[in-house]
């Protein structure tokens, strides 16, 4: 247990500024200074109770009394203020936010906080200010010297001061033990000690940042939260954005992952990006957004750091560098990169999908986690890239060329190693061997390589079982999360039209029936060479089966202009189809022989190799345990 000596002066008028304070550690980044919580007991002097509470709002809103000027990297100006500015719509409040309105005025930023966590949905019973008081009294009003644990999920944690000068590191503290005093359920929160030390900087009291910060700890909101409170969802959230990252920032994701041994350790950083080595100035920018619009804006801006950072070096200038301690010096460093105002309108220049398309990809990785063994009371935990590169062996591909494959699938399946289910050098040319093998296996990577050397394939989300929910028409089926590739001659993917172009898909209301789709069959050849006619179009198929989990980019969650666009995979006595809209992707054979590749809507992907191409092995992997 994590101790904390608390002592606290009972002198005489109990002047605040003559006690002798905690020091803040200095170093990190400028307007950041940083301790590291588990490493030894820390002293906190408290001031006496009338000191601490006997203030006039009207005074102090804002005014900064827990801030180190001199520390302080650029001096805020005070500015005229108009009275309606708290009254406008929330729209128009987010476009002031990202356009850093109220940056130039503390006392703006002070109310506007104030308010907008005040209208934060959250439980019924959330401790408030009176509570803190009381709380505060009982744990450090007794006696002038007191021991009391830090919270556990503290353990290890780093925690930026920002600037607070001893009083507000005081204060900082003080806060952090009453929260896991009064959320006895939080077992694991990083970001916890930065969020708090930036409410610092414009609460007009300790009880009031922790109002706030209450708030937002117990905040309620569907399909959305603000504060991971355990490994398990801090966890999710990193691999959610590992998944964001694969999709959005392609370049930069090829690149760490042919250098970094552990794509996922890297990512696992992405919030101590935003919330511990960004300076002050670009980490109160980021929380001015994220107040009024979630964690998907955090999402946003790490992708847009992501994005410059890739930018910024070259593979060469990688080699044998830790990309971990890399990426992080950038972040400390941005200011040499890039303004804070260009950050945020790049990082609001990526289309995202909706909240709710991202909290069902938190979820599904969420579960994963949880069949993995990872509870909500789990202590912290490292995942290591799953493909063993001294035992994996591939007719197909090398183990490095897996390696990029996996770094391209989605984090809840890249946990686990893959498990060959069919091969044609083993189990033959058979179409229905290879339903056999796959059936009950879902995802599944399909590995082709043709007669002239080239190799390419495609990952498939849904387990192929799927093709006879329709019967003898069965038509496509798989979600937005399937995508092909190429590995020789070039290693490229091409994933879903709309994740690239996510505009152009709308909300589907739940009201919305999809009408059964006709039959593939008539899509492929039976002649020997696989050329077949791609002037059919294939309709979307009915919905996935009832009673799981409704899973990431299915689309029965869009409306989308054309359904020629969602056509990801489908099976049938005469072949097999991946891909559809002008063309098919891939298509082959009932004898797993012949084959064909043209361009499709589905992908928006040119022909993966020779367009008629004859097949010499094909592979088809799993997930062990998945």
């Amino acid at each position: 247990m994590l101790q904390v000596g608390l002592s606290v002066p009972r002198s005489p008028g109990g002047a605040a500024g003559g006690f002798p304070m905690a020091e803040p550690a200095e170093g990190g980044n400028e307007g950041a200074g940083q301790e590291m919580f588990g490493s030894s007991p820390v002293t906190i002097v408290i001031t006496s109770e009338a000191d601490t509470w006997d203030i006039d709002a009207s005074s102090c809103l804002g005014c900064g009394q827990f801030v180190d000027w001199d520390r302080m990297p650029d001096p805020e100006q005070q500015v005229h203020i108009p009275g309606d500015i708290l009254s406008k719509p929330p729209k128009e409040l987010k476009k002031l936010a990202r356009e850093g309105y109220w940056a130039a005025s503390r006392a703006l930023r002070a109310q506007v906080y104030h308010q907008l966590i005040q209208q934060v949905a959250c439980r019924l019973v959330t401790p408030d200010a009176l509570v803190y008081r009381d709380v505060v009294s009982r744990l450090f009003g007794k006696v002038s010297v007191s021991s009391h644990p830090l919270p556990e999920f503290l353990e290890g944690c780093s925690m930026p001061t920002y600037c607070l000068n001893p009083e507000g590191v005081t204060a900082l503290k003080k806060i952090l033990i009453c929260v896991g005093n009064l959320f006895p359920d939080i077992t694991y929160s990083p970001t916890l000690p930065s969020l708090v030390a930036l409410l610092l900087h414009y609460s007009e009291d300790e009880a009031q940042c922790f109002e706030n910060i209450s708030r937002l700890i117990a905040s309620n909101a569907p399909h959305s939260s603000y504060i991971d409170q355990s490994f398990l969802a801090h966890r999710a959230s990193c691999m959610t954005f590992g998944d964001l990252a694969n999709k959005h920032c392609p370049a930069a994701h090829k690149l760490i992952a042919s250098t970094s041994e552990n794509v996922f350790e890297v990512y696992s950083e992405w919030l101590s990006w935003l919330f511990h080595d960004l300076p002050f100035n670009y980490a109160i920018r980021v929380f001015d957004v994220y107040l009024l619009e979630g964690q998907k804006v955090l999402y946003r801006i790490a992708l847009a750091l992501l994005k410059q950072y890739r930018l910024s070096v070259t593979s060469a200038e990688l080699e044998g560098t830790d990309i971990k301690a890399d990426l992080q010096a950038f972040v400390q460093n941005i200011a040499e990169h890039v303004t804070v105002d260009k950050l945020l309108e790049r990082a609001f220049g990526i289309r995202l999908f909706s909240r709710k398309e991202i909290w069902l990809l938190q979820m599904a990785n969420r579960k994963v986690l949880m069949e993995r063994g990872i509870t909500m009371v789990q202590s912290r935990q490292s995942f290591h890239l799953a493909v063993d590169m001294q035992n994996f062996s591939s007719s197909i591909v090398t183990a490095q060329e897996m390696r990029i494959i996996w770094s391209w699938i989605p984090e809840r399946f890249s946990l686990f190693p893959p498990l060959l289910l069919f091969s044609t050098s083993e189990d033959g040319c058979s179409l229905q061997r290879f339903y056999t093998c796959c059936e009950g296996y879902e995802p599944t990577v399909l590995l082709i390589k043709t007669t002239e050397g080239e190799v390419c394939g495609a990952f498939l989300s849904s387990d192929w079982s799927e093709r006879k929910k329709s019967g003898a028409t069965s038509g496509f089926f798989g979600t937005g999360e399937c995508f092909v590739f190429t590995v020789r001659p070039m290693t490229e993917r091409y994933e879903w039209v709309f994740i690239k172009k996510p505009e152009l898909a709308k909300a589907v209301p739940r009201s919305r029936q999809r009408s059964p789709s006709p039959s593939p069959a008539s899509l492929l050849s039976s002649s020997p060479d696989g050329r077949g006619t791609s002037s059919n179009r294939l309709a979307v198929p009915t919905p996935q089966r009832k009673g799981r989990l409704s899973p990431f980019l299915a689309i029965r969650h869009f409306l989308l202009p054309s359904k020629t666009a969602s056509m990801f995979m489908s099976g049938s006595r005469e072949g097999i189809i991946i891909g559809g809209g002008g063309g098919q992707a891939l298509s082959l054979d009932a004898n797993l022989l012949w084959g064909r590749t043209e361009y499709c809507e589905t992908f928006d992907n040119p022909p993966l190799c020779q367009e008629n191409f004859k097949v010499q092995l094909l592979e088809v992997w799993g997930f062990q345990n998945a």
